[in-house]
């Protein structure tokens, strides 16, 4: 059985212990002893009473009930930024400045995510921003609603566009089939920076990380990562941990997609208050892969009961999860687990008699949620096969890892190519580091080099007439080749 619940919208998945501590103070004014976390980084609080009066109160939170469905909140990668592995450019200031830009709730889910973590999905919103290896650019996947699945942007979106084309994109009036038309919408209606792709999008193939626990991160600061097998966490202890925050100096809090939280920043002079902390509350850590790496609806009792059946035989059977994840889900919708558990609904014929609930199993191609592809792998089971068949796969996982070794390659999400018109006296090279332009058909004024030249027939000696960065240099404007073959109608 499912609960009412209501949401408080937590851009990123980041507060301040003081915003924390005013979401405990009002849940414990709507009556509850706990509050739960979201899939999408969000805070949520189980009750079916009207928290109108209570949220005048606290002006400053975005609160609404799930059902409704209002406005989406961003998630982002900022929870893995400093402990684990990050694009070079991408800190964890550079988060903050990118979310700053987002001042309103927004209508559609955005994931702001770095491509070299794992423990943050990539593809799961409507809009996806993907860091890119070039400073301050960003791969864009777009999922519209009524799209089937993410499309790839043809450029890279510049990191201080990225709320305008969410804003712009929130704001059609018509819905747009794909993503050549949102690409000529926006360069129609909106002035951006952008730059092509030099290569698609690659993904490591690193293992889902442990997040759990106390963990050295510097040489002298520690993040905690905390747990709850139930997704309840208790208003008294929260209170407390904020109030050690304050102690501690320690500014931010994040919030994971897996419905659990890590602060970072602890400096090592303060690990015996934390340790003291988590002692005083009964608070374990360290719980095992086996129960930690799930995503299952919230207050959904019977999905927690089922991964509960679940985690118990893989104990018995001493089976190793390590690296996957697991889901539980009864719609079809945009998933990101390794292993998925699909639950039927009844059939229509017996909708008036209690019948047992049957499932399938699914798992990512090469068990990895980002490729967005699932392969199914057994249909109309019953919950007592679901230990055994989740046990063969995971051998299947661990058995794949074996054979790849060491010669398993990144994941490669290709960018499509812009459609060109292209004959050769068409082709423009660009300097990567002004951007100029030398397109043969109009020559090189500053350098004195007449239309009809060739880019391979400049001399060697040819520089940049803006920068003087050197010929070699030089790559091929796709972007700018398609703009001008349907200015000129080539």
């Amino acid at each position: 059985m499912r609960q009412n619940l209501q949401r408080i919208l937590v851009k990123g998945g980041v507060l301040s212990p003081s915003e924390l501590k005013q979401i405990v103070e009002l849940a414990e004014l709507a009556g509850l002893d706990s509050l739960m976390f979201g899939s999408r980084q969000d805070i949520l609080l189980a009750t079916d009473q009207d928290l109108t009066n209570i949220v005048q109160d606290f002006p400053h939170l975005s609160i609404e009930n799930l059902s409704g469905n209002v406005y989406q909140n961003i998630i982002c990668s900022y929870v893995s930024a400093d402990i684990f592995p990050a694009t070079s450019w991408l800190n964890s200031a550079m988060y903050l400045y990118i979310m700053e830009q987002f001042a309103e709730p927004q209508k559609l889910e955005i994931n702001i995510t770095d491509p070299k973590q794992r423990l943050v999905p990539l593809f799961t919103g409507h809009l996806n921003f993907i860091a890119a290896n070039v400073e301050d650019y960003w791969y864009f996947y777009v999922r519209l609603p009524h799209w089937a699945k993410p499309e790839s942007f043809p450029v890279l979106i510049y990191s201080w566009d990225m709320a305008r084309i969410a804003k712009a994109i929130e704001s059609l009036k018509e819905p747009l089939e794909d993503v050549t038309s949102l690409f000529n919408y926006l360069n129609q209606n909106l002035e951006t920076t952008s730059r092509v792709p030099q290569e698609p999008l690659q993904l490591p193939s690193y293992t889902f990380p442990y997040y759990e626990g106390m963990n050295r991160f510097n040489l002298d600061q520690y993040w905690l990562g905390l747990y709850w097998r139930n997704n309840r966490y208790d208003l008294n202890f929260l209170k407390a941990m904020c109030d050690l925050c304050f102690e501690c100096k320690i500014g931010k809090i994040c919030i994971t997609p897996w419905k659990s939280f890590i602060v970072k920043g602890i400096h090592q002079r303060y690990e015996m208050l934390w340790q003291k902390l988590l002692g005083r509350f009964g608070i374990n850590e360290r719980h095992s892969s086996l129960e930690m790496n799930w995503h299952i609806p919230a207050s959904d009792d019977d999905a927690l009961d089922l991964k509960r059946f679940i985690v118990r035989n893989f104990d018995q059977n001493d089976i190793s999860t390590y690296g996957l994840t697991f889901g539980i889900t009864s719609h079809y919708g945009i998933n990101f687990t390794s292993i998925l558990i699909q639950r039927n609904p009844p059939p229509r014929v017996v909708q008036h008699f209690q019948v047992r609930p049957t499932y399938n199993v699914l798992h990512a191609r090469d068990f990895d949620p980002n490729t967005m592809e699932y392969i199914s792998y057994a249909q109309d089971v019953d919950k007592i096969e679901l230990p055994g068949l989740l046990m063969e796969l995971s051998r299947l996982y661990f058995d794949g890892l074996g054979v790849m070794g060491k010669d398993q390659k990144p994941l490669v999400i290709s960018t499509p190519v812009l459609p060109l018109y292209k004959t050769p006296e068409q082709e423009a090279f660009q300097c990567p580091n002004c951007l100029s332009i030398f397109d043969q058909r109009f020559g090189d004024v500053f350098n004195g080099i007449a239309p009809g030249v060739a880019f391979e027939n400049l001399p060697n000696a040819y520089v940049c007439g803006v920068c003087n960065t050197e010929k070699e240099a030089f790559v091929i404007d796709r972007l700018y080749l398609y703009f001008i073959s349907v200015l000129l109608h080539v």
